[in-house]
């Protein structure tokens, strides 16, 4: 085996296919592990197929450095000479979906809703950049830990930004949409379809449409209506029916017109299921933050980096969540619920769905004493952020919350400044 491509140095095989093999290797530059793929020279020298082998490369060379996506595998460098042509990317250590589309490894169906409504998120930000990805499969979607997800391979892509001719007949054609294997123009609608097939194969282990051959599947992604995956596993919610039947709608006017829709509807029935684990799922996180005024400025991208850096607890009624003169060095926001804010044991204010507290310990010194106690009324869920993890955040989040939290000063201030005239006016003193 070859041990050094370029400055990266390999260190194990990952895999072989008909035109490339990938490689697990190190960057000494920046000390991290990447994936390289080497396209094979005789594939690009090939008299029949070289073109296109060529032009998919350069398809996903062009994207290096330019889609940065917490679930899209990142593209860090690209080179193609006489020596070599390779791709850099992001190392993700785990598998691809293709396990769990197979009846007899089928993950439980909240997880995948958890992992379709992170592609849908993915997918959204990718069609907003001008990049459609046309080859949505279970092999191009990875899987790490329990529910990390990367989208990946984007050799097939079309974009916006691309002067020449998209070739023709790209894709897996039991994931091809109507419109795709008809070869029509193509919209981001067309990756809803194939990601509505993937729903259906890891839900059901099977493929919405059966042939024995590619022309007959390409006759019944046309023509055929596919069966419903409760049919296949009844304990398949109804909703879930209907999600997948308007993302496989053969007439795009009937499909879902937005990804913002259908992750809209992914967590509508998530929300529904009964989730046997204790730990909040990150799409119902996800969407949680998306609701909350604190975090209006900031985009999806910044939200999925929030989640990373948060923690999230339920407390019943009467938990201290913060006490009194102890030192702090988190401030959290109210996901859902109420809390009191007391002094010496009186109330000083009620602070409910999406108010902040502890904010100082931010703000303020690193070692922050607290000034009150804040003690659940309900049952509450609370978002903490350590100070460290948001000082270890992107450049453009901490601009977000430092927004966020002068908003808040703001309001307070202003809320304050009433009630001091307020006060003044009830003892008939003048403040000039």
């Amino acid at each position: 085996m070859i041990k050094k491509i370029g400055k990266y140095e390999i260190i194990r095989e990952l895999g072989k296919g008909a035109t490339s093999c990938v490689y697990e290797a190190l960057d000494p530059f920046v000390n991290r592990h990447v994936a390289i793929k080497v396209v094979f020279a005789e594939a690009l020298g090939d008299k029949e197929h070289g073109k296109r082998y060529r032009k998919l490369f350069l398809t996903e060379a062009s994207l290096a450095g330019k889609l940065s996506h917490p679930h899209i595998v990142s593209i860090y460098d690209a080179v193609a000479d006489d020596e070599a042509s390779y791709i850099v990317m992001e190392y993700v250590d785990g598998s691809t979906l293709e396990q769990y589309s197979r009846p007899e490894h089928l993950l439980p169906i909240n997880k995948v809703i958890e992992i379709v409504f992170k592609c849908t998120k993915a997918l959204d930000y990718a069609a907003k950049q001008g990049v459609i990805h046309r080859d949505i499969k279970p092999a191009n979607i990875m899987l790490s830990g329990e529910n990390d997800i990367k989208i990946t391979d984007f050799g097939a892509a079309q974009t916006s930004a691309t002067e020449t001719t998209q070739i023709t007949g790209i894709g897996s054609p039991a994931y091809m949409s109507p419109e795709q294997v008809k070869e029509q123009q193509l919209s981001h609608q067309t990756d809803i379809f194939s990601l509505g097939v993937v729903l259906y194969q890891m839900l059901t282990g099977k493929l919405p449409f059966q042939a024995n051959n590619n022309y007959t599947m390409i006759y019944q992604i046309i023509n055929a209506q596919a069966p419903r995956p409760s049919d296949s596993r009844p304990e398949i919610p109804p909703q879930l029916d209907v999600i997948v039947a308007r993302a496989l709608q053969k007439n795009t006017a009937e499909r879902y017109q937005s990804w913002e829709e259908l992750s809209r509807d992914l967590v509508a029935v998530f929300g529904n299921l009964q989730k046997p684990e204790k730990n909040i799922p990150d799409s119902e996180k996800f969407n949680v933050l998306r609701q909350i005024t604190f975090f209006k400025n900031f985009a999806d991208v910044e939200l999925w980096e929030v989640l990373r850096i948060t923690t999230w607890h339920k407390f019943p009624p009467n938990h201290t969540v913060i006490k009194e003169g102890d030192i702090g060095k988190s401030f959290f926001t109210i996901a859902a619920g109420e809390v009191k804010v007391t002094k010496h044991e009186k109330l000083l204010n009620v602070l409910r769905t999406g108010d902040c507290f502890g904010e100082m310990a931010y703000l303020g010194k690193k070692q922050f004493q607290r000034s009150a106690s804040v003690i659940s009324s309900t049952d509450v869920t609370v978002i903490e952020i350590k100070s460290e993890a948001l000082a270890q955040a992107s450049e453009i989040v901490r601009h977000h919350f430092n927004g966020a939290f002068l908003e808040i000063l703001v309001d307070r201030l202003s809320m304050a400044n009433t009630r001091l005239s307020q006060m003044l006016a009830d003892k008939n003193i003048s403040v000039f």
